[in-house]
């Protein structure tokens, strides 16, 4: 679809993308439902949570499994752009359950050493620990991406078209 029709720019077609729409819905379900397992599972109240990386499920691995699978859906999944899609997810889960990990786990260790050696404020020089992800993290926003996206995109579609169907746009 052109965005560029008579030199304006059309941002309104952006939410004609069911793909990339439905594969940030999973994400934002993946990251809303942190605040759920932490209620459940550590009893806590921890709105934080929300904006925080880390942490079950991995809404990462919801964004980009979701989108790959609207890729596959819209194109077919022996189409090259899926295959390319299909990559870059495998690469950022891998890297949320390999090296970011590793990073949230010496950052913990770097944190411990400092406050045992340290009579300063510890709380100025922590370093951020949440950074990856457990595997089962990854395997269940992995899971939830698809869960998420495929049913929107296939029954509902794009912001665009819901709100064609409103009567709130019409082309």
């Amino acid at each position: 679809m052109n965005i560029n029709h008579g030199g304006e720019f059309q941002l309104i077609y952006i939410l004609d993308n069911a793909v990339l729409a439905w594969g940030l819905a999973a994400c934002g379900f993946a990251q809303f439902s942190k605040l759920v397992f932490e209620l459940i599972f550590k009893k806590k109240w921890r709105p934080s949570v929300l904006i925080e990386t880390g942490g079950m499920p991995s809404s990462h691995s919801a964004l980009v499994t979701g989108t790959a699978s609207g890729v596959g859906l819209q194109l077919g999944f022996n189409d090259p752009v899926f295959a390319l899609a299909a990559t870059i997810a495998f690469i950022v889960m891998y890297d949320a359950s390999g090296i970011r990990r590793s990073a949230g786990l010496t950052a913990a260790k770097v944190n411990q050493i400092s406050k045992d050696n340290s009579n300063e404020l510890f709380s100025e020089t922590t370093l951020k620990e949440s950074l990856g992800h457990t595997k089962i993290e990854v395997l269940v926003g992995s899971f939830l991406g698809p869960i998420v996206a495929l049913p929107g995109i296939s029954f509902i579609g794009s912001p665009f078209h819901i709100l064609q169907m409103m009567g709130l746009f019409s082309v």
